[in-house]
C-alpha cells in the first residue's frame, strides 16, 4: 500500500494520535517519530523508510532504530536496532555518517540529529550550583 493511501487513512484516528483542544496541530507517539508532530512527513508508520532515536539501555547513549524495506511485509523483522554509546560529539557525528552512508531519507537526518542530542542532553548529570552568601551587615548600635 502506498504511503499516501495510508496516511489518508490513519490521519484523522489512529492509537498514537493526541488531540487536545486549543492546539492547531495534533501529537503523535508513534516510536518512529522523530518530532513527535502528527504529519505524513515523520509519520514513521506509513513510509518503508523511517528512522527512531530512543535512550539506549542504562541511559548510556542512544539507540537508533531503522527500517529495511525488503522486510516491510514482515514488521517484526523489519526493525534494525543500533546502539551509540561513545561520547556525545562522536556519537551525533557516527549517526549523521550512519544516516547519509546507509541512504536514508535527507529530510529526517536533522531533526534525528535534534532527537539525539536532547536524549544525550538529559542524561548528563546534574551539577548543584551554590549561591554565595554574601556577608551579613552588622546593625549599627
Amino acid at each position: 500500500m502506498s504511503a499516501d493511501l495510508s496516511w489518508m487513512i490513519i490521519r484523522n484516528s489512529n492509537a498514537f494520535l493526541s488531540k487536545k483542544t486549543n492546539i492547531k496541530k495534533p501529537f503523535s507517539k508513534e516510536p518512529m517519530n522523530l518530532t513527535n508532530l502528527a504529519s505524513k512527513r515523520y509519520n514513521g508508520l506509513v513510509h518503508d523508510n523511517s528512522i527512531g532515536v530512543e535512550s539506549a539501555p542504562n541511559n548510556k547513549g542512544f539507540t537508533v532504530i531503522t527500517k529495511k524495506r525488503k522486510l516491510a511485509n514482515k514488521p517484526g523483522k523489519s526493525l534494525v536496532k543500533v546502539n551509540f554509546t561513545s561520547g556525545p560529539r562522536r556519537s551525533l557525528f557516527k549517526l549523521r555518517k550512519y544516516l547519509l552512508g546507509n541512504s536514508y531519507r535527507k529530510d529526517l537526518i536533522q531533526a534525528s540529529l535534534r532527537r539525539a542530542s536532547a536524549i544525550l542532553e538529559s542524561q548528563k548529570r546534574a551539577t548543584l550550583t551554590l549561591k554565595k552568601l554574601g556577608k551579613s551587615k552588622k546593625p549599627d548600635a
